[in-house]
């Protein structure tokens, strides 16, 4: 009929947001669509927490996953492998249906997390965060460590909408200055000084 139509994603739609489905059939419609991205609860989640998720020295990349539940995950992906890296991981706890997350929470999703992430090369002490609602007005956040992720989740009543961050980017010590603003390091615009 010539009409606009808006479909509204929360977050940014190119994470778990089943947008690809969406996109080939409207392309097998021959329907013109334009895709506007939001901002991902794993970026509101570092502004909530004041962290920058790659640091010299301590981290350059960053995974973004989630937990297996009624949705599988390929082996290559699951979490004990990416923990193998030691890299920044961030883990959404929202996707799926959030009345059977509940479920999954309360019968010892963390705890079963925090098994898989000690299987790589994190330890009980590596810094991990919850942030519950990043972004929202109710938005929580909580610093603990892997060891304490269900422990925390429970203290505070978390039980969806969250997402868990881990990795020593969390304490945001130990890391090395950046070369950009060295004064020793020549960039395009300015001539080190040593």
């Amino acid at each position: 009929e010539g009409k606009i139509t808006v479909r509204l994603h929360t977050g940014d739609p190119c994470i778990y947001g089943a947008i690809r489905e969406q996109m080939d059939i409207l392309d097998e419609k021959n329907i013109a669509y334009d895709y506007c991205p939001g901002v991902s609860a794993f970026c509101g989640a570092a502004s909530a927490l004041n962290l920058e998720y790659t640091l010299p020295e301590v981290s350059q990349s960053v995974v973004i996953t989630r937990m297996e539940g009624r949705t599988p995950v390929p082996a290559k992906e699951k979490v004990a492998a990416f923990a193998s890296h030691n890299a920044t991981m961030v883990l959404f706890l929202s996707t799926g249906l959030l009345e059977k997350l509940v479920i999954f929470l309360s019968a010892g999703m963390l705890e079963g997390l925090q098994h898989e992430l000690l299987k790589g090369a994190y330890t009980e002490q590596t810094p991990a965060a919850i942030v519950y609602k990043a972004t929202w007005p109710e938005e929580e956040s909580y610093i603990c460590t892997v060891s304490t992720l269900a422990e925390t989740a429970k203290a505070h009543g978390i039980t969806k909408t969250a997402l868990i961050i881990v990795g020593d980017v969390v304490t945001h010590h130990a890391y090395e200055r950046s070369k950009l603003y060295d004064p020793e390091f020549t960039t395009e615009f300015r001539q080190g000084v040593k």
